[in-house]
């Protein structure tokens, strides 16, 4: 233990413990701005300065660890010359910034504008002098970069190079032209990016963003030829309660499906019935390829970033992967063929929406073999949680008044299995749940729980013994992660059967286009974990079933339409195809 003294109290602390975490433990908050806990721990911003007493020198406190040599020192957090210091570095980065804070997708929930309203920074221009400007790198279908905001903090490289190990972007230039970008300036566009979103969620300011598609929402809602229909993903309603007051990992369900019924949507579904069917054509899959030799281990595909990331990097697992389209995909096609039977609504007229909590689902609706019905594509629009949160905003509906409501029917039922479909692990064990029962032809007495593969583990491995057959499991969320995973299934280190990847840490729950939630809470809270938790309560306590095969919508489906599992009618509609990426041709 190193004693201490900060402002003034007497402290005990471990040796190798920061001043930043020091002060936190004792009550006292620093300021950051480029500080990620474990990701981003660079020092470079110097809002976390404090002053030693001992040396007037200030210390950048988030990468100062204490040691014995620091017996008995004096540290300020908020002197004046601390205060003038973190003032002057913020007067400093607004000089050279993109004032338009109105009309920023970040405006009120900018890390670096809340800074400035706490120090008294405001608009004087201190220091004058030349501005750089950039053109706004809009060549993605899912975000755009606009360096006029950033503030050089390379959070977004942290996040890019550390968490997902893709590192397609990165400082380039020197000095007073620093800039981040992709190497040569290339656009987004043609880099190796596989459109996590993870650089959105750690930006500090409105220099990234996903694509705003709610202007082609609110126009299709207002045309009366229209029927325009939604379906939202399970992890949204773990999220989006955080942007109208409700603690994190309060699951808001009834309230979404009735702020989307005000939004006036035609029709309300629950992207838990997609998740529920394609929990159903999987593990058919699985089961065909371990019983007839085919490609082990199979690889699930709901993760678009990830299905991107194994086209790109690791092409030589894509026979690999699960030919089953991804839960909004397979929504979206029965809306336009089995929906738009049943109420007699031509699919032309149809508008289909997604609600997701994915930048990378903005790509996965343009992808190739996403047209189950052969003509339209299976959903026009993918909008992401934050999106849905500034429409609802918009309309004046207030969220957090709005009655209990229940999604439409049929594709509007979900079982436990499929709400858990955002947590990592949850595909997994919604799949094992399923392909127990096939296995062993139990159905009220077969597991409902695999435990072994929850958990915000970077990597998690699992084996089971089902009726008689060992099945070999392995589960990773993180891109990083994944490489890891991968690269032991290449060198023959492990051996499996059946591989869930999510492209996001932690699954969906922490999907590139949630809810933003700032470094200082980031930094301090497992947000995975909290919004995990509201998916396995809804799981527990779901009355419809804990196991996809037994939702009732999704036996009729089959009966009425699709036959069954892995028929030729399925898989026209429910499944697709992976290419080389065009980068590697």
């Amino acid at each position: 233990m190193v004693n201490i003294k900060i402002n003034g109290m007497e402290h005990a602390v471990e040796e190798g413990t920061t001043i930043l975490e020091a002060a936190r433990a004792k009550g006292i908050r620093i300021p950051t701005l480029c500080w990620l806990k474990g990701v981003n721990e660079i020092g470079a911003c110097r809002i976390c300065v404090v002053e030693a007493k001992d040396k007037g020198s200030l210390i950048a406190s988030c990468v100062y660890p204490l040691s014995i040599n620091d017996e008995g020192r004096e540290f300020y957090t908020h002197s004046p010359a601390v205060l003038e210091s973190r003032k002057m570095t913020l007067q400093l980065l607004l000089s050279d910034h993109d004032k338009s804070c109105l009309s920023c997708a970040r405006s009120g929930n900018c890390e670096f504008q809340t800074l400035c309203r706490e120090l008294g920074v405001d608009d004087d221009e201190r220091f004058h002098g030349e501005k750089n400007k950039y053109n706004v790198d809009e060549s993605s279908l899912h975000m755009y970069r606009d360096n006029n905001k950033c503030v050089n903090c390379r959070r977004c490289v942290a996040a890019c190079s550390v968490t997902q190990e893709i590192g397609v972007i990165g400082a380039n230039e020197r000095g007073f032209g620093t800039n981040i970008g992709c190497a040569f300036d290339m656009d987004l566009a043609e880099s190796a990016c596989v459109s996590c979103g993870q650089c959105i969620n750690v930006c500090p300011t409105g220099a990234l963003s996903e694509k705003d598609n709610t202007k082609e929402v609110w126009e299709a809602l207002s045309d009366p030829e229209k029927t325009v229909v939604v379906q939202t993903a399970p992890s949204v309603r773990a999220s989006i309660g955080e942007a109208f007051g409700f603690p994190m990992g309060v699951p808001v369900q009834g309230k979404l499906a009735s702020a989307l019924r005000y939004l006036g949507f035609n029709a309300v579904f629950d992207t838990n019935f997609g998740a529920d069917l394609t929990i159903v054509e999987e593990a058919n899959e699985l089961l065909d390829r371990i019983q007839n030799n085919g490609a082990l281990p199979m690889i699930t595909s709901c993760s678009p970033g990830w299905v991107r990331f194994c086209e790109a990097y690791y092409p030589e697992f894509i026979t690999n992967l699960s030919s089953c389209k991804s839960p909004q995909q397979m929504t979206g096609a029965t809306i336009k063929t089995y929906w738009a039977e049943k109420m007699k609504v031509d699919p032309s007229k149809i508008v289909s929406v997604s609600v997701m909590p994915c930048v990378a689902k903005k790509f996965e609706i343009k992808r190739m073999n996403q047209k189950g019905q052969g003509e339209y594509p299976d959903v026009d629009i993918s909008i992401t949680t934050r999106e849905l949160a500034k429409m609802i905003d918009k309309s004046g509906i207030r969220f957090a008044e709005l009655p209990e409501d229940k999604f439409d029917s049929p594709l509007g039922s979900g079982t436990g299995a499929a709400i858990i479909f955002g947590a990592t692990g949850g595909v997994m064990e919604a799949a094992l749940r399923t392909a127990v029962w096939k296995l062993t032809g139990e159905n009220t007495n077969s597991p409902v729980e695999f435990k072994e593969v929850r958990g915000i583990q970077g990597v998690k491995y699992a084996e089971y013994n089902v009726g008689g057959t060992k099945v070999k499991v392995a589960v990773a969320s993180g891109l990083a992660n994944a490489r890891e995973l991968l690269e032991k299934v290449k060198s023959g280190k492990v051996e499996l059967h059946f591989i869930e990847i999510m492209a996001c840490p932690g699954g969906c729950v922490n999907g590139g286009g949630q809810i933003f939630v700032p470094s200082e809470i980031r930094n301090f809270n497992d947000i995975r974990s909290e919004r995990a938790k509201a998916l396995y309560n809804l799981d527990e306590d779901n009355k419809v079933s804990r196991k996809s095969h037994e939702n009732p919508e999704v036996r009729q489906i089959y009966k009425e339409f699709l036959g069954e599992p892995g028929s030729h009618k399925a898989h026209d509609l429910l499944h697709t195809s992976y290419r080389l990426s065009k980068l590697f041709k």
